[in-house]
């Protein structure tokens, strides 16, 4: 029995002696062999990382006006466990379905939510309804829970806020396309917010500390600290109330002509700060998720077109520059012939205003008037090197993401030609045309222009501003001077100037209207056109420039009757803004330069009728008469206007030969129905009419015999504007487009 027992206890203290010595070997391994380790892994669980938040930087105007800062922002969560526990699925469900907007069936599926063993979450947010919403959202959101509490007295409710950050744009929709925005998570996506993201984020600071098992920190533990670096504030040369003058001038000019896009830039010339810029359709970066995609869309500095009348001005500016133009030299209007090419290029109206001086050839905006300045006179050289040293087929270097260059290409006589006058191998972008005008304006200088004047440091207080940069002198101050004198008699000639409708009483203002008919494939498509104006004024002192572009307004208008008058209310307002006093007397008046014009001297139409048709030829170019002989008989059997009648300068006298069949149709093409009509009778064929105005297209049908003359009537541009007829002008017969 003892010896049992002896061999029990032996064995019992040969266990725990056993069990010992594992231990100690055990905690040799741990504490000895692998220290190291186990130290460094104690030091990672006890260590921990708290993350401080950059506040990104402000965004202002010139003024400090506020156009984007971070402000406060609530998360809603809610809690599944909790409300099962109380009961109030039902009600968590409905009201917020009403404050937050989110879907029934999706807030039912977050209450719901279990974990892998079946068990209600504690934690779940509602995105994004309830993701970073407002003040004014969470208060009501409170008050609900608060609601609940009372209600059902109890202490939680399942429903809390979480204390976040987020972007806010004060103004909305103003600038939206310049300010760009922020998604929710914080990433910049466009504009500014995008440009300048490096320096608005700023850095995150960091602390870094050890703490015991329930997480509080250890006493005398050491603590690595980085500080948080706020992200720069940015003032802009963006002017608030220039932007609010031409965001509501655009909502007008879209409700009336319902255009696919419009676009208007606003810039002190003299420094190229961007003062405004607009496009529409428009966003609000505030609620970018709900927007449609289009209204993202950048055209003043991303879309390119061809330009239309509105480049006349670089043209001007080249021949004025090598003082090749005399304004009072004089040309025959209508049309003009190209060496090598079939088809003539004509003006707007194509009987034109006969011999004329190349002044109003500006005034009027006359086609053939720049392709003699620009492609006869200066050379096709020197034009494109105009076009270059302007800045065209190249940025502007303004500080936003995303700005296209555009192009010139001309290979053939036809596109050199039609260069002169915008049309062709060439396109450009809103800003580009801006800045070309603004070098007239400033005296000649080509400038850089730029959104960003002034960053200021939150963390030093340093600042930076930025200075004007003059890329090169393209014309001379004088050349600028003249320029902007001729271009101001397009606005301030109310008989024939193009740009009258932008004329504004008390000040002098300088402009170009424009309108292009769009390409679409290899063709022009007469239907689609873009319709501009661009100026600056005053003329003698520049404080502003616009450009003004609507894009396929639904009416059919031109530069001068759609364009022009949303530049007039834009600058007007803006330089009673800015303090620029009225003149005391008007400057049509006063300023020798801008002249009204008189009305046309009128002629008497010789008899022609029974003369031979050699002999009526040099009657009626000895006296400089317009005329086209219908038919190739010898003699002259009847004409229109008849003797005696009184013509206007340009008004085209038609002859009809002895052998005139009816089937020799002239040209009526710009005619206006009466006289059309007149000289189809004479020519005894059937004659069909559609539209009202002048003859923009003629078909010429002959059947059984019998010809039939159809012509397609549409209102002359009230403003004898450019509107470019689609011609076949080019010489290579696989080119595309057009003029």
């Amino acid at each position: 029995m003892v010896k049992r027992i002896k061999l029990r206890t032996l064995f019992i203290g040969g266990c725990i002696t056993l069990f010992f010595l594992v231990l100690l070997g055990r905690v040799f391994y741990i504490q000895i062999l692998e220290g190291d380790y186990w130290q460094k892994e104690a030091a990672t669980q006890r260590a921990h990382t708290s993350t401080i938040k950059a506040v990104r930087g402000v965004i202002s105007d010139r003024n400090g006006s506020i156009l984007a800062s971070d402000v406060p922002a609530y998360t809603v969560v809610v809690s599944p466990e909790l409300i099962h526990q109380n009961g109030l699925v039902d009600e968590v469900v409905a009201k917020l379905h009403e404050l937050l907007g989110k879907p029934v069936g999706e807030l039912q599926k977050l209450v719901e939510a279990k974990d892998d063993k079946g068990k209600y979450l504690k934690n779940r947010e509602i995105r994004n309804e309830g993701w970073k919403i407002d003040q004014d959202l969470a208060d009501k959101v409170l008050a609900f829970r608060d609601e609940l509490e009372d209600k059902h007295d109890i202490q939680e409710t399942g429903i809390g806020l979480v204390r976040e950050q987020k972007r806010y744009y004060p103004k909305d929709t103003l600038a939206a396309h310049i300010l760009g925005w922020t998604d929710r998570d914080g990433n910049a996506m466009a504009g500014l917010e995008a440009f300048y993201d490096e320096r608005l984020k700023g850095t995150n600071g960091l602390l870094n500390y050890q703490s015991d098992g329930k997480g509080y920190k250890l006493p005398n533990a050491e603590e690595t600290y980085k500080p948080v670096v706020n992200g720069d504030n940015l003032k802009l040369t963006i002017d608030s109330t220039i932007q609010y003058y031409i965001e509501e001038a655009m909502k007008k000019a879209v409700a009336q002509y319902k255009p696919t896009s419009m676009t208007v830039i606003a810039a002190d010339p003299n420094t190229m700060e961007i003062l405004g810029m607009a496009n529409m359709p428009t966003f609000n970066p505030n609620k970018y998720w709900d927007e449609d995609q289009a209204g993202f869309y950048n055209h003043a500095i991303k879309s390119t077109y061809e330009p239309g009348s509105t480049f006349k001005i670089v043209t001007l500016s080249g021949a004025v520059e090598e003082k090749l133009f005399n304004p009072d030299a004089t040309f025959k209007s209508g049309s003009i012939k190209i060496k090598g090419v079939r088809a003539p290029l004509h003006d707007i109206k194509r009987a034109g205003w006969g011999e004329i001086s190349f002044l109003e050839g500006v005034k009027r905006s006359s086609n053939v008037a720049f392709v003699k300045l620009g492609y006869e006179m200066l050379g096709k050289e020197k034009l494109v090197q105009y076009i270059t040293d302007f800045g065209f087929g190249q940025k502007t270097g303004i500080d936003m993401p995303g700005e296209s260059k555009g192009f010139i290409t001309p290979k053939y006589e036809s596109e050199y030609a039609t260069l002169a006058y915008g049309h062709g191998k060439v396109t450009v972008t809103p800003l580009q045309q801006l800045v070309a005008v603004a070098t007239i304006a400033n005296g000649g200088k080509l400038m850089t222009p730029h959104v960003l004047k002034e960053v200021t440091n939150p963390n030093t207080g340093d600042k930076t501003v930025t200075k004007p940069e003059v890329v090169r002198q393209v014309i001379s101050e004088e050349t600028a001077k003249k320029t902007g004198e001729y271009l101001e008699q397009v606005v301030a000639d109310q008989v024939i100037g193009t740009g009258r409708h932008a004329y504004i009483e008390g000040y002098r203002v300088a402009g170009k209207t424009g309108t292009a008919i769009k390409v679409e494939g290899k063709g022009y498509v007469n239907s689609k056109v873009l319709v501009s104006f661009i100026g600056y004024a005053p003329v003698d002192n520049p404080k502003i420039a616009v450009i003004v572009i609507i894009d396929e307004p639904q009416e059919e208008v031109g530069g001068g009757t759609a364009a022009a008058p949303v530049f007039k209310e834009i600058v007007s307002q803006s330089l009673q803004y800015m303090g620029v006093p009225k003149l005391a007397v008007q400057p049509d008046k006063a300023s020798k330069p801008v002249t009204k014009t008189t009305a046309p001297a009128l002629r008497s139409t010789p008899e022609l009728t029974g003369k031979t048709t050699k002999e009526a030829r040099e009657l009626l170019l000895d006296q400089g008469f317009d005329f086209e002989v219908v038919g190739n008989g010898a003699s002259v059997v009847s004409q229109y206007p008849k003797a005696g009648t009184m013509l206007i300068s340009g008004q085209r006298i038609y002859l009809l030969s002895q052998l005139a069949d009816g089937k020799s149709v002239p040209d009526l093409r710009g005619e206006s129905l009466r006289d059309a009509l007149e000289v189809l009778t004479l020519l005894k064929v059937g004659i069909g009419v559609e539209g009202e105005g002048y003859v923009s297209e003629q078909n010429v049908v002959t059947k059984d015999g019998k010809t039939r003359v159809s012509l397609k009537m549409k209102p002359l541009n009230e403003y004898g504007e450019d509107i470019p007829v689609a011609d076949s002008v080019t010489d290579d017969p696989e080119a595309e487009g057009g003029t």
